[in-house]
């Protein structure tokens, strides 16, 4: 499907002159397919227009696929985060976690608008530090849903099987020479 996007925030910033101050605008754009895929581009420029064409351009370049699993039980198409997942910029901490199917997203408005772009359905989140800016509360947002990749979630292990001692491979014949062996010990008396 195709990737829609969404002007989250016109941010004016400014950088003091001799002359005085020299106003930029800061445009922060999130993009999405809302099935898997999602992107955070910012970019400061002159003008308006201008800074939200290249903050789609860098949105678009950063796009990352998004990792989805199941709350409970693994009936139909994963809808939620598959673990517990951190993200962290500045001093703002966004925890994603996994909900029950039919729980919406339960979050603030801006990482609301990454999850929902990235296909995740249901999901609960806790954020922390300074989350009025904006900026780095969608980063952090960000960040933990590129993460959701980098766990390594117990359906991924590796099958690992164990080699056997030599005990265990070689435990009839240790058998048959310690019955063997016993055998001659028991008959000496006997003699």
């Amino acid at each position: 499907s195709a990737l829609k996007d969404e002007v989250l925030k016109i941010m004016p910033v400014q950088k003091q002159t001799r002359a005085g101050q020299r106003t930029r605008f800061k445009a922060f754009v999130a993009i999405g397919d809302s099935n898997g895929h999602v992107g955070l581009g910012v970019k400061c420029s002159k003008e308006v227009a201008t800074a939200i064409r290249g903050a789609i351009i860098l949105a678009k370049l950063s796009v990352i696929p998004v990792r989805r699993g199941y709350w409970g039980n693994k009936i139909g198409k994963p809808h939620t985060v598959p673990c517990k997942v951190p993200g962290k910029c500045g001093s703002v901490l966004v925890r994603l976690i996994p909900a029950p199917r039919g729980t919406g997203i339960v979050s603030a408005p801006v990482p609301k608008k990454l999850l929902t772009m990235a296909g995740i359905e249901d999901c609960y989140t806790s954020a922390r530090g300074s989350t009025a800016t904006l900026g780095n509360f969608a980063k952090a947002t960000y960040l933990a849903i590129q993460k959701t990749y980098s766990y390594l979630t117990p359906d991924l292990w590796k099958e690992n099987v164990l080699t056997k001692s030599p005990y265990q491979e070689f435990t009839d014949h240790l058998m048959m020479t310690h019955r063997s062996v016993g055998g001659t010990q028991h008959q000496e008396p006997s003699d």
